[in-house]
């Protein structure tokens, strides 16, 4: 199999050509060994005639067998997972070579807070708020299974090294790791548990524990220093979060059991990692106290431990009697280990014995860190072992802090209920309105009376919910205050949502106004156009009721707000989705001002454009100004989480280019950017682009006979099949057209046959509206002056030329009844608006002009992703004939053409 491609690849740098050859000629030998030159030989006939005649090849595809068709389908997708890997590799040295020639991205950031001259305390004070905080999220959009990342990792790994191609053993290795890919199967046979997704997030938080977060945090601190600007040892400039085993919303697979079952495999794991931390700081720190000297406190300390912890081998006290820290570090470990113990065997909590929380371990590393600092050990204190501290407060003992969603009705449903059996109104609670709700809810909360005795008599679903606040208290007793810190009400209406929840919250113990408890904090989730327009009435409504006020201000005066990106766009279409989301943030910005709050905004992105993907660094430079206050935090999910962390250089640079563009955005983008008077300008025209462009894609998309389109014109149908993850892919609904269908199958769909509509469709129509309007000098202004609306048209370019309506055209014509060929009439006739407004905005005369090298990377990948979809469009067919009887393997052939066209386009939901 060659990797030669079929275009010209001027643009794409020669080491990567270089790379992305030896790959296909190790993966051309591997298919002759273990298949025969036939199969080599097949893919490049297909290759070729997909190249030159399309009608050629699918009509080649039609005849192959069922076996055929599966290895074609493998090899395919096994050079884009090989090519993936070669530019992840090479897209990281770029990094590192801007790095040795302009320094690192927090190098130029500090740099740009240096040069902008402001007072050292106001920047002081808003580095102790910084935090930026991932959260990883078990959302099906990574098709390839953890075994074959794991060896992708590896080969990514092995070309890293400095003149692989000329290493025998290298390409030997290589060689071997391919033939293992080949003998391994992509496909997962049975649905991942909530518990496996776990594991796959605990396993790239181990390796970012490892290297990755350390290194960033110490560049980070490095680089402030040179600012006079100073970290604090426990602050947390960057910390991680996760859904998995939390996200209860539309998954019934995610029991208080599973939940509490997640927070001990990642407490288990950041113990035995941090064990090995303080194995290697107690073979290094061998500081003889007749020599260097000892404080009181450290003395103090570690004789109680000692009383303590006979467990300490007498050994130990012996050899180590005059190295008080290797002995400290020594009770230390052994505090881990019987943490580890108590964890195992639910076993009660002992002081002195065992950590409570990280807080404890943390300060036991402090006593250490400022003896040493006190007795000419500052290099010891301020290098290894306050790395080691900065890694613990980002990590904790738990690795990753869990969310908690539910869906808003789920709570309404249980209060109902309790409230109803009390008696006390001659209405149901389910047929009060919005306001009396909320009237209701605000006066319950002042109260200290319970609304039932405990448990609660409610129903088995108002029970299953009301079990997830036991468990998050009881989880907060066992693991520490960082487990679970915020609880999510996922389609939030209005401020009675995020009360209903409170007053759950109250009666399982995690809230007590009057005691001045509050365990958790509260977020809405504003998913729709609707919510987004309302932000500011939602969270006004919420601030000035006392007793959520209060609330808050034992949360540290903090109010976190999440932003869905990818229900709104499904509601409305990417342009509406993208403004709404901005300008929401504008008005929450100043509702949390007025109310003396700090506004910590929480980013739902997925990994498509049409899912709020896109780059990470200019996403959040586009921000409005003073939207960033130091914290945010955004979703990562399936395909977006092994590009970025799957290779250790690949994450360092990722997590240290998104903590450099939140320092910047927060200390520099305090004030508006632009001008009142270009806002002025620029909103209405804005206006008038979201609300044509969501007119267009409503049009498209409420038509009662689009789900039959979508349905036929794509492979939808058989992401349940894939076993990508533990939700399901529909709400819990009688409605099985699109209403029903969650936004990451929504994507999938369009994307898998090239058709991408969530990423562009409407854009054409606005912009092409607002221009006729006569705002075409408006427009090129904000193209070259407004960070928001060049993101958001730069992001829907890459879209638009990921988009291959030809290849959309063999899915029609081979799969959807005539009588719905209308619809793509509709989507070409966009696209061709679509793309003739940006590239008149753009002033290039394709798309990704001014991208080159990522022009040609995605024509090289079409070269190899025609085949594959003319082959998936032909087992589409052969599956639909054999309606209920669909043959395993038939199934399993059309289940590998997903995953080839999901690693050819590195994003499918």
């Amino acid at each position: 199999m060659t990797a030669e491609p079929d275009v010209r690849t001027d643009e794409i740098p020669a080491a990567l050509r270089a790379d992305i050859r030896v790959l296909g000629t190790l993966l051309g030998e591997t298919l002759v060994g273990q298949e025969g030159p036939e199969l080599r030989d097949l893919v490049e006939e297909v290759r070729r005639l997909a190249r030159e005649d399309g009608d050629a090849a699918a009509e080649r595809l039609a005849g192959l067998d069922v076996h055929t068709a599966s290895l074609l389908a493998r090899a395919f997708s096994m050079f884009f997972h090989l090519t993936n890997v070669a530019e992840q590799v090479h897209r990281g040295r770029d990094l590192r070579q801007q790095r040795s020639s302009k320094g690192g991205w927090l190098h130029q950031a500090v740099d740009a807070i240096t040069a902008a001259g402001l007072p050292h305390d106001e920047v002081q004070e808003q580095i102790a708020h910084l935090s930026v905080r991932p959260v990883f999220t078990a959302h099906p959009t990574e098709a390839a299974r953890r075994t074959v990342l794991t060896k992708l990792r590896r080969i990514g790994e092995l070309l890293e090294r400095e003149d692989w191609r000329d290493d025998p053993r290298t390409l030997r290795r290589l060689a071997e790791l391919i033939d293992l890919l080949w003998q391994s199967d992509e496909l997962r046979s049975e649905r991942p548990e909530v518990i496996d997704e776990a594991r796959n997030a605990v396993y790239y938080l181990s390796e970012l524990f490892a290297v990755a977060v350390p290194d960033v945090l110490e560049e980070l601190v490095t680089e402030l220093d040179r600012a006079g600007i100073e970290v604090p040892l426990l602050s947390h400039p960057l910390s991680f979060g996760s859904w998995i085993g939390g996200d209860r919303d539309g998954n019934p697979n995610v029991t208080p059991r599973v939940t509490y079952d997640v927070l001990l495999l990642q407490h288990e794991h950041a113990l035995r990692g941090t064990a090995e931390e303080i194995d290697q700081l107690r073979a290094e720190i061998s500081v003889n106290s007749r020599i260097a000297g000892v404080s009181p406190e450290l003395e103090a300390s570690l004789a109680a431990d000692l009383e303590l912890l006979p467990e300490v081998p007498p050994r130990y006290r012996r050899l180590n009697a005059n190295e008080p820290y290797r002995l400290k570090l020594t009770c230390v470990r052994e505090k881990i280990a019987a943490t580890r113990r108590r964890h195992a065997t639910g076993a009660a909590h002992v002081p002195g014995r065992d950590y409570a929380s990280t807080g404890e371990l943390v300060a036991d590393l402090v006593v250490v860190r400022d003896s040493l600092l006190a007795h000419r050990g500052e290099r010891v204190a301020h290098g290894r072992l306050e790395r080691l501290i900065r890694t613990l407060e980002a990590f904790g003992l738990h690795l990753a802090t869990l969310d908690v969603r539910e869906h808003s009705e789920a709570h309404h449903g249980a209060l109902a209920q309790l409230f109803d059996r009390l008696g006390e109104s001659a209405t149901p609670y389910a047929e009060l309105t919005a306001e009396q709700r909320m009237v209701l809810l605000s006066a319950e909360l002042t109260s200290r009376r319970p609304l039932s005795p405990q448990p609660p008599p409610l129903d088995a679903a108002g029970a299953r919910v009301f079990a997830v606040f036991q468990t998050v208290r009881e989880a907060l007793e066992r693991f520490g205050p960082q487990v679970v810190e915020s609880y999510i009400i996922s389609m939030t209406h209005g401020a009675d949502d995020v009360l209903a929840a409170v007053l759950l919250a109250r009666e399982a113990g995690l809230v007590d106004l009057p005691g001045g408890v509050a365990q958790v904090g509260f977020v809405p989730l504003l998913e729709t156009v609707a919510e987004l327009r309302a932000a500011d009435t939602i969270l006004d409504a919420l601030l000035s009721d006392p007793s959520y006020r209060q609330l808050v201000a034992l949360r540290g005066d903090v109010q976190e707000v999440m932003l869905g990106y990818s229900d709104s766009n499904k509601d409305a279409g990417i342009t509406s989705s993208q403004w709404e989301i901005h300008r929401a943030q504008r008005r929450l910005r100043d509702t949390a001002l007025r109310h003396g709050v700090r506004l910590r905004l929480f980013h739902g992105r997925g990994g498509t454009v049409g899912r709020g993907g896109g780059p990470t660094y200019d996403a959040i430079l586009a921000q409005p100004w003073g939207t960033l206050d130091g914290e945010i935090k955004v979703t990562e999910q399936g395909e977006v989480i092994s590009d970025k962390y799957l290779l250790p250089s690949l994450a360092r640079e990722n997590l240290e280019l998104t903590l450099a563009a939140t320092l910047t955005a927060t200390v520099l983008h305090r004030v508006p950017r632009s001008s009142a008077g270009s806002l002025s300008r620029w909103d209405p025209v804005m206006d008038l682009v979201s609300g044509k462009a969501q007119d267009a894609y409503r049009g498209l998309t409420t038509d009662p006979a689009l789900a039959t389109y979508f349905a036929q014109s794509t492979p939808v149908d058989t992401l349940g099949d894939l076993n990508i993850g533990s939700r399901p892919s529909r709400r819990a609904s009688a409605d099985a057209g699109l209403s029903a269908l969650r936004a990451i199958p929504w994507v999938f769909g369009w994307t898998q046959s090239r058709q991408i509509v969530p990423g562009w469709y409407g854009v054409g129509s606005g912009l092409e509206a607002a221009r006729e309007a006569g705002h075409g000098d408006a427009i090129a202004e904000m193209w070259s002056q407004w960070h928001f609306f060049r993101n958001f048209l730069s992001n829907v370019e890459m879209t638009l030329a990921k988009t291959d309506l030809t290849i959309a055209r063999h899915y029609l014509d081979s799969l959807v009844d005539p009588e719905l060929h209308g619809f793509f009439d509709l989507i070409v006739a966009e696209h061709e608006r679509t793309v003739r407004e940006v590239l008149a905005i753009t002033g290039e005369t394709q798309l990704l002009g001014a991208s080159p090298s990522l022009l040609r990377t995605l024509q090289v990948r079409d070269a190899y992703l025609k085949p594959i979809s003319y082959l998936q469009v032909s087992l589409l067919e052969r599956a639909r004939a054999a309606g209920d009887s669909v043959d395993p393997e038939l199934r399993r052939a059309l289940l590998l053409t997903v995953n080839g066209v999901a690693a050819g386009l590195r994003n499918t939901g």
